[in-house]
């Protein structure tokens, strides 16, 4: 009797929990209608730079290829220019993100502590960097007087440190308990070792997330190679994929690079989805294997400020 009477109670309360909440149904629906909205003009990015031109001039093109061709993405990866470039900006990206990551972590770190002096003042210096700005123009001068102008360090060296990163990372580091330091130390560690043996290994889901948010971040920039690059070689991928947007004609790009002007004409309205998927794609391909993080490396660092 009591067996029946426990099993009549799981499976009772097995249906309420598989029956959605009014609550729960327009969460799910609002969820869905984010993703679609995000999802479904990538979509259709990807339809037009399979689709022929007389296709997408009609307007056919929807959410599918209308007349399936590869000529877009053929002429880019013949395109050496292009190709180079997007192992250029790859390089670019790995470095400057590697220097970020430096630079956070070591400014982040001392922060946290009570005993490093002008503590504070330190901390509303770099605070004071995220309301004001020395503007455009004296930076530009800035990075001409320091012979930056027209090189690649030019998009590596400025902006390298994120102040809202570093305050990231500093919360995360300020809310691990303080008894693992003071072990360490007793131990015979100095700080060196407690950052890199202690702090760090305990710190990767808030360093995962900050890496992904450098390397997206330069990944998608392109106004400090519009300033700063004026040489072609050093123009990351970002750039050319700007200048295409912005109306530069499919055939004058091949001839400049050396293409087939016949295929330009006939793939000049694929030509910029086709680029577009091109430069993004990468991202994309990086960006799962660290997304799991991004929730609890962002939410742990934001319980102690």
């Amino acid at each position: 009797m009591t067996s029946a009477l426990n099993s009549s109670g799981r499976s009772r309360e097995q249906k309420e929990k598989s029956i959605w909440t009014p609550h729960q149904v327009v969460l799910t629906l609002l969820i869905v209608l984010v993703s679609l909205t995000c999802l479904l003009p990538f979509i259709n990015v990807a339809a037009n730079s399979l689709s022929s031109k007389s296709a997408i001039l009609s307007g056919q093109v929807g959410f599918w290829p209308v007349e399936w061709t590869f000529d877009a993405y053929r002429a880019i990866f013949a395109d050496p220019a292009m190709v180079r470039s997007l192992f250029y900006t790859m390089v670019i990206t790995v470095v400057y993100t590697a220097f970020s990551m430096i630079l956070t972590v070591l400014m982040a770190y001392p922060l946290t502590k009570k005993r490093l002096k002008g503590r504070k003042f330190i901390n509303a210096l770099a605070l004071f960097t995220m309301y004001f700005s020395g503007g455009t123009i004296p930076i530009y001068l800035n990075i001409k007087q320091l012979g930056l102008l027209d090189t690649p360090w030019s998009l590596i060296l400025p902006g390298m440190l994120s102040t809202y990163n570093m305050i990231i990372l500093k919360s995360f580091f300020s809310a691990l308990p303080g008894e693992l330091e003071e072990a360490a130390i007793i131990d015979g560690a100095n700080d060196f070792h407690v950052l890199l043996q202690v702090y760090l290994p305990l710190s990767m889901a808030s360093l995962a997330t900050l890496t992904l948010f450098y390397a997206v971040g330069k990944w998608n920039s392109f106004q400090d190679a519009l300033y700063y690059i004026q040489t072609k070689a050093y123009q990351p991928l970002q750039l050319k994929l700007y200048h295409i947007i912005k109306g530069s004609q499919a055939v004058d790009i091949a001839a400049m690079e050396g293409g087939s002007q016949s295929m330009a004409t006939e793939i000049s309205e694929s030509i910029e989805p086709a680029t577009i998927i091109f430069a993004t794609l990468p991202i994309l391909v990086v960006y799962p294997f660290v997304q799991r993080y991004f929730v609890s490396g962002v939410t742990i660092g934001a319980i102690k400020g």
